[in-house]
């Protein structure tokens, strides 16, 4: 089953519109969730709206959205009215800037999701708009009101689609000397860097987000069987406080001489597996 779309809306490149939509790059389908309980009875429990001056609970449908004006003073917001509210980029996202990708710093990137045409009407305008952003190897900046806020966006292509990153707004986001100033400037030795170097070499891998897998969420699970075996909790497993590191030389001569143990271990071990047998193919 397709996943539902987190916005409809139109794609513009100058006079060249095409109907788009957006999917969740994100699901979070597999992660462990909880629900809150009634301790004594073990049912769910629901939240409800109180009245914060007489205590009483608020009927469904009594509840209305306030924006304050002043100390004690609301405007009152219905959601149909919410609703109504819209702008351009409200269903219609305009190519109005190009960029190189790697020019936006990684501190501004906030949620990527990917951009599809909506129907086949739209597919030719669609590949027209991401072939020429392929060709020239830049990305597209614009504008998207989503969950009721206008965000800046970067479109990309992606394969046969593209990818839409929303942008956080440079006002909310916190530069970095503000925290890294405090750092002090250190005298580097050329010899330690080289060793540090060498240790980065031996664990150079490739990227392959396959291999990853969230431990936490599978601690959680763990924990979870044991409760329903009527077993005690596991062990926690965290990481043993490292001991101050007196010579920072000799700890990185050591962090090399164990990865080379590694390397060689890792090696020697492929030799004793069995060679896999492969089928000929007949001529």
């Amino acid at each position: 089953m397709a996943p539902r779309p987190a916005w409809k809306g139109y794609l513009k490149l100058s006079l060249v519109t095409c109907a788009v939509e957006l999917t969740n790059v994100v699901s979070h389908a597999e992660k462990v969730s909880f629900r809150i309980l009634n301790r004594e009875t073990g049912n769910p429990v629901k939240r409800i709206y109180i009245d914060a001056e007489t205590g009483k609970p608020l009927d469904d449908g009594d509840e209305i959205k306030g924006y304050e004006v002043d100390k004690g003073e609301f405007v009152h917001i219905e959601e149909d009215e919410i609703d109504a509210v819209a702008i351009e980029s409200s269903n219609m996202m305009s190519l109005d800037g190009f960029v190189d990708k790697a020019s936006i710093q990684q501190i501004y990137l906030d949620t990527p999701y990917y951009l599809a045409p909506a129907d086949k009407v739209s597919e030719d305008a669609f590949a027209v708009i991401r072939e020429a952003m392929a060709a020239k190897k830049k990305a597209g900046l614009a504008r998207i009101v989503l969950y009721r806020r206008e965000r800046p966006v970067v479109i990309e292509p992606l394969g046969k689609g593209m990818v839409l990153t929303t942008l956080r707004y440079n006002n909310i986001v916190r530069q970095p000397d503000t925290v890294f100033d405090d750092i002090k400037a250190v005298k580097t030795d050329r010899e330690m860097i080289d060793l540090a170097e060498h240790i980065i070499e031996k664990k150079a891998t490739r990227f392959d987000p396959s291999e990853f897998e969230d431990k936490y969420d599978e601690a959680l699970l763990e924990l979870i069987r044991a409760k329903k075996a009527g077993k005690k909790a596991p062990k926690a497993r965290t990481a043993e406080k490292p001991s101050n590191v007196v010579n920072l030389f000799d700890a990185l001569k050591k962090s090399l001489a164990a990865d080379n143990d590694a390397v060689k271990e890792t090696k020697a071990s492929r030799k004793k597996a069995p060679a896999a047998k492969t089928k000929r193919k007949s001529a």
